[in-house]
């Protein structure tokens, strides 16, 4: 443009730029009002869709818990160990007659417990290396430990109506004697610091506190106050607390509901059970219950979402008819607890349980289902024991036996 041009030609295009400014304007606003247009339509889509609410989880603003990936596990519960003169007289024959050999007493449960993230015990008595003892101040070998390891158990309850029988000694070389196997332990303690220490668990990732704790020590007096841990609300609080506060996602509680709570033999359940039981149920951060203790099968329960099963019977025992005993003595299960976590809320879904049966004199542990698949036992006893644990264990839409039925008879 040469800088000679007249007033008119100057004039014209002054208005020409002024037009052209506010066509460029307009469009502008125009275009600005489209976008703001598309972006409430994009909202109102996700919204309706949930990734802003956490519906369909993953969305800009979803928590932690929604968009993280589910993690299933499972967390097997079984009944108690208790070692009569019999049983450790078997497992000294199994062991050549030069040491006590107890894992073939469990192997048939070995490919069950296989299939748990966690598998669980119960020890009834305390193991030293002094002479074995039985009823009613028991002391059982310290191979037992090793049994119960080289069977699938990865971890143990130690306390119960039991756990003084040999006073603080033994609960001290107890302690000693599954830390050598290998075998994670909670309830009876060898000093105040072992009781202060939680145990936490990693399973597949999840952080599971596990705890153990007794109604009673049949009459005898705790050498200490932290010797055995007392099914006392106060404490039972604390240290569910004290696991949560320590990194656990969720605790395990494990109830030995011994004759000052309920009867042996009892099936049916008492009102200071199931307080008791309800009690811990409710504590923030419990995520099931487990128990023992009358030698008898209990139901399973849910109390706030979370699984109670009250009693697994006894695993193995020498307690049965031929000992003047019910027949409900020879029952036990292995409970699977089925559980899934998701951004740190642990919540369990299922419970699936395996009716077994101790097989007296070989003291074998058999799952009902299988033992009668493959011919090792009366049948009419396996049926038998199979009809009174489901009797009693219960099943319903969150609660199934394994198998959920016998084939018929014959």
């Amino acid at each position: 443009m040469e800088w000679f041009e007249d007033d008119r030609s100057r004039e014209s295009r002054v208005v020409a730029r002024r037009r052209h400014q506010r066509e460029v304007t307009y469009r502008r606003r125009r275009l600005g009002a489209v976008a703001i247009f598309v972006v409430v339509v994009l909202a109102f889509v996700l919204l309706a869709s949930g990734d802003l609410t956490g519906g369909g989880g993953g969305g800009p603003f979803a928590t932690p818990e929604e968009t993280a990936t589910p993690v299933n596990f499972t967390v097997e519960a079984s009944g108690g160990i208790l070692i009569h003169s019999p049983l450790w007289a078997r497992a000294l024959q199994l062991g050549g007659g030069s040491t006590y050999d107890f894992a073939p007493l469990f192997a048939q449960l070995t490919p069950y417990l296989r299939k748990a993230d966690l598998p669980l015990c119960h020890l009834e008595t305390p193991m030293t290396s002094a002479p074995p003892t039985s009823y009613p101040i028991f002391n059982t070998p310290p191979e037992l430990a090793t049994g119960v390891k080289q069977a699938g158990f990865e971890a143990c309850s130690i306390a119960g109506n039991h756990w003084l029988d040999q006073g603080q000694h033994g609960i001290d070389e107890s302690n000693k004697i599954l830390d050598k196997a290998g075998v994670i332990h909670d309830g009876a303690n060898p000093s105040p610091a072992d009781q202060r220490k939680p145990v936490i668990i990693n399973v597949k990732g999840v952080k599971l506190g596990f705890l153990a704790f007794t109604t009673d020590t049949n009459g005898i007096p705790l050498p200490h106050p932290w010797s055995v841990n007392m099914a006392k609300p106060a404490l039972i609080k604390s240290l569910v607390q004290r696991d949560i506060k320590a990194g656990a996602d969720a605790v395990i509680v494990n109830l030995h509901f011994a004759s000052f709570i309920l009867p042996q033999y009892t099936t049916a359940l008492t009102s200071d059970e199931k307080k008791l039981a309800e009690f811990t149920a409710h504590l923030p951060g419990v995520a099931a219950i487990v128990g023992q203790g009358p030698h008898d099968i209990q139901k399973i329960d849910w109390i706030d979402g979370k699984p109670v099963v009250y009693s697994d019977g006894n695993l193995v025992s020498n307690q049965s008819p031929a000992e003047g005993l019910p027949a409900n003595t020879q029952d036990g299960m292995l409970a699977f607890i089925h559980f899934v976590s998701k951004g740190g809320k642990v919540k369990a879904k299922s419970v699936q349980y395996v009716p077994t049966w101790v097989s007296i004199p070989d003291y074998t542990v058999l799952p009902v289902g299988r033992a009668l698949q493959k011919g090792q036992a009366d049948p009419t006893q396996l049926r038998d024991s199979y009809d009174r644990t489901v009797a009693l264990a219960g099943r319903g839409p969150k609660v199934q036996p394994i198998p959920k039925r016998l084939p018929p008879a014959g």
